[in-house]
């Protein structure tokens, strides 16, 4: 179904969003392979010295802790039309920024939903809906991991908006912020680690990783620098409820390549004292404890907050056929 602005329109494709287009592979865009991790283990202790780190019981718990997540769905892939002979890939997609504050009870403090068009379709405009809008957003290239890249970093925009802003309101020196994923693009944030619940790769050599597979419930790894393509500082963090299968229940904390190694340790201390007690269980949750209880609840909340799917996908194809 193709809707019309001028001499700019669009097509929404028939497929289910979560298939991929009905046209071919041939617009594809190649992901890029990370590069190899660098390493620097003697961050806190020297790299021969590695064990498991009890947090240090002392220094008061923040005041207030934050946990910043953020969701995204594809409402319909599209095709614009007008720019060049061939139609240009599009997604028309809403993704919602969350904020969880915690201080004794956890709640939603704030919420910002968005919606948007991604392609590199030259003249591409918003499209208007009876149910919604999605002001168009430009990627840099047509194909899927570079319309999946201009989506993601506009939610991670919109996260960090969100962050100052509550921040800016609440005026709070002590707080803690955790932001689920990894941490790349909020580097710049005052007193916030990334929380990544999944592991992808295998950073450490194996002597070290040892220490990991050691660890017990609230132990972290001693700190270390890392560089892939971007540099951060992490450790592993135990977390509770887990069989005891190695890594079971571990998650990898990460936070600014610029902090000076006493706050490092200091903020992996406070993960260790405050993080663990929040570990979801399995029958509440499939990702426990990994998946903490304030996330969980938060990414359930922001889901809802998007809408009915089906609805706004009907919105779309209706618009479209006006259009025609």
């Amino acid at each position: 179904m193709t809707a019309s602005g001028g001499a700019v329109s669009f097509t929404v494709d028939p497929w289910d969003p979560g298939y991929g287009m009905a046209f071919g592979d041939e617009l594809d865009g190649g992901a890029i392979a990370e590069s190899s991790a660098e390493l620097h283990l003697d961050l806190e202790v020297p790299a021969a010295r590695w064990q498991p780190v009890d947090p240090d019981p002392a220094p008061p718990l923040p005041a207030l802790v934050l946990f910043l997540d953020g969701v995204r769905r594809i409402d319909a892939r599209v095709w614009v039309h007008g720019g060049n002979p061939q139609p240009g890939p599009g997604i028309a997609a809403s993704y919602a920024a969350g904020i969880v504050a915690c201080d004794g009870a956890a709640r939603v403090a704030d919420v910002a939903v968005e919606r948007g068009l991604f392609t590199a379709a030259p003249g591409a405009t918003d499209i208007l809906t009876r149910f919604a809008r999605y002001p168009a957003r430009l990627a840099a290239g047509p194909g899927p991991d570079q319309l999946s890249l201009a989506l993601q970093q506009r939610l991670t925009d919109a996260e960090v908006q969100l962050a100052l802003a509550f921040r800016a309101r609440h005026l709070v020196d002590d707080d803690l912020l955790v932001v689920d994923g990894p941490l790349r693009g909020r580097t710049h944030l005052d007193r916030t680690v990334g929380y990544v619940k999944t592991h992808h790769a295998s950073y450490l050599p194996a002597e070290q990783a040892a220490v990991v597979a050691a660890l017990r419930p609230g132990q972290r790894t001693p700190a270390f620098t890392m560089g892939t393509s971007w540099r951060r500082n992490s450790w592993y963090l135990q977390l509770p409820g887990t069989a005891g299968a190695p890594w079971s229940g571990v998650v990898r904390l990460e936070c600014s390549a610029d902090l000076p190694a006493a706050a490092v340790t200091g903020l992996a201390d406070l993960t260790a004292r405050v993080l663990p007690p929040m570990a979801s269980v399995p029958h509440k949750d499939p990702r426990a404890p990994q998946n903490l209880v304030p996330i969980g609840g938060l990414e359930r909340e922001l889901r809802r907050r998007l809408g009915d799917q089906q609805l706004l996908y009907r919105g779309l194809r209706a618009a479209a056929m006006a259009g025609r």
